[in-house]
């Protein structure tokens, strides 16, 4: 390994953490040596290690392993220390992959909460199997319950329990950070931890994509199969990744078949639901919703408000002399609305800044400090942008939008979008209109009156209202 490799799996982490986080936690660490396995970081201070190796240390050695680099474990050293770089104070091991090839010898890992050793299960150790690494912190322990993802988390908990359940396979479908993955994960780790005679096999539909294609290049495709169908639960995350790669389908559908004529359990999550992925053929979509199908919607004030209570206790321990003003967290669950993963992003940038300058958390300084988040989370909607969302998704043209044309087809998709407006803009009802081909105000109030009749009792037009929000949120 080199810092070239270092460097790309950097630009990877930009993704998967979050700028801000990127640019706090993992812009500052310099590549030093990789040796036996075990790969080592420069840092600043050892509380800077601390920090990585507790909340990313696992999507580190994720991202390197999938870079063909072979990572056990991380290290961090603190320039200028005196010490050997196995101290306690300048070397600090990450939790080890669970699900991924680790060699029997080192499979154990650390519990970051406790600091006690935990022996992965035997079933998780087969170096074939092509599991992802679970993150410890996605428990149900740590799964704020809110009206939001109730329904989901209870669903999840069912699974969890690994008995016969009523409905296979579980679908967990929502947009970016609501907590599919998180549950993904949750139900990984309590199959560990209660059955553990279950073999267990969580990976993306990347993952298993990019198995397929190894094993059509290494003509390996019936110990591919084979590996597939051996196991007893298949949890596969971000199905919608295989739409429009046709032999993958054509694998994933019969993996899918041959499981659940076994009756072992399959757990997918997708972006949204089967029937609206695009280019996913009609057979898997049907299938995919044979089972239970679970929306998990976007969070509101409270549950949002109670995950940052929770990230709290959570950052007792850490930062003992810290304190939080009142109205600080009610703002950030006001303000920060439409990802889960900004929101406790923000919330670490937040104390890791107080603890630097040591100051108490008010809420100048959250203002102050979040300015860029508190920007970007302020992004505004236009009218312009509703009326191409909805045009493109009822597959008409953006000029009938505007025009004087009145068949259902056109001026149902007319109301929603009018609907969108009044809701996600500050646009008066007379320029709402006036974007409408110049129409009059009225016609917009009865159009959102109409919508707002429509979605209490047509479920297909509830569904693309939701699914028009998020869009125009995202």
């Amino acid at each position: 390994m080199n810092a070239d490799t270092w460097g790309q799996v950097r630009e990877e982490l930009i993704e998967t953490v979050g700028r801000n986080n990127y640019l706090t936690w993992i812009e500052p660490l310099e590549f030093a040596a990789l040796d036996s396995g075990v790969v080592h970081f420069k840092v600043p201070t050892s509380f800077m290690g601390n920090w990585v190796a507790r909340n990313f240390g696992d999507q580190i050695i994720r991202h390197l392993s999938q870079s063909g680099e072979t990572v056990h474990r991380i290290a961090f050293d603190v320039p200028g220390s005196s010490g050997t770089a196995t101290s306690e104070s300048k070397a600090v091991p990450s939790p080890a992959q669970v699900g991924s090839p680790v060699p029997k010898a080192t499979a154990r890992s650390t519990d970051g909460r406790s600091g006690t050793q935990k022996q992965a299960p035997s079933h998780m150790l087969d170096e074939d199997l092509p599991g992802a690494p679970l993150d410890r912190r996605f428990t149900f322990d740590s799964f704020v319950v809110g009206k939001p993802n109730a329904l989901a988390h209870a669903a999840a908990r069912r699974v969890a329990e690994g008995g016969p359940v009523a409905f296979n396979p579980l679908f967990l479908y929502g947009g970016v950070g609501l907590g599919k993955t998180h549950l993904m994960h949750a139900i990984a780790w309590q199959l560990q931890t209660e059955r553990p005679d279950l073999k267990v096999l969580y990976l993306s539909a990347e993952r298993f994509m990019y198995r397929f294609v190894q094993a059509l290049r290494d003509k390996s495709v019936m110990q591919f199969k084979e590996l597939f169908r051996s196991v007893d639960v298949l949890m596969v995350d971000d199905v919608q990744f295989i739409a429009g790669k046709d032999s993958t389908q054509e694998e994933f559908f019969h993996t899918f078949n041959a499981l659940v004529d076994q009756n072992k359990q399959i757990i997918l999550s997708a972006d949204r639901a089967p029937g609206e992925i695009k280019d996913l053929e009609d057979r898997i979509a049907s299938r995919l919703q044979c089972g239970l199908v679970v929306d998990l919607h976007p969070t509101d004030y409270e549950l949002r408000l109670g995950i940052l209570q929770q990230k709290v206790e959570q950052y007792r321990e850490l930062y003992r002399d810290l304190t939080i003003a009142d109205g600080v967290l009610e703002f950030l669950a006001h303000r920060i609305s439409t990802n889960v993963r900004v929101l406790e992003g923000a919330l670490t940038k937040l104390f890791a800044f107080a603890s630097l300058v040591g100051r108490e958390i008010t809420l100048d300084l959250a203002q102050d400090c979040l300015a860029d988040v508190l920007r970007a989370s302020d992004r505004k909607v236009t009218v312009e942008e509703i009326q191409r969302k909805v045009a493109e998704h009822y597959n008409m043209r953006l000029s009938d939008m505007i025009g004087p044309k009145r068949h259902r087809t056109i001026a149902r998709p007319r109301q929603i979008a009018m609907y969108l407006a009044k809701n996600l803009t500050s646009r008066s009802l007379p320029e709402i209109g006036r974007r409408f081909g110049g129409r009059d105000h009225t016609t917009v109030i009865h159009a959102v009156r109409r919508i707002d009749e429509l979605k209490e009792t047509d479920h297909q037009i509830a569904e693309d209202l939701e699914l028009l929000r998020r869009a125009l949120e995202a």
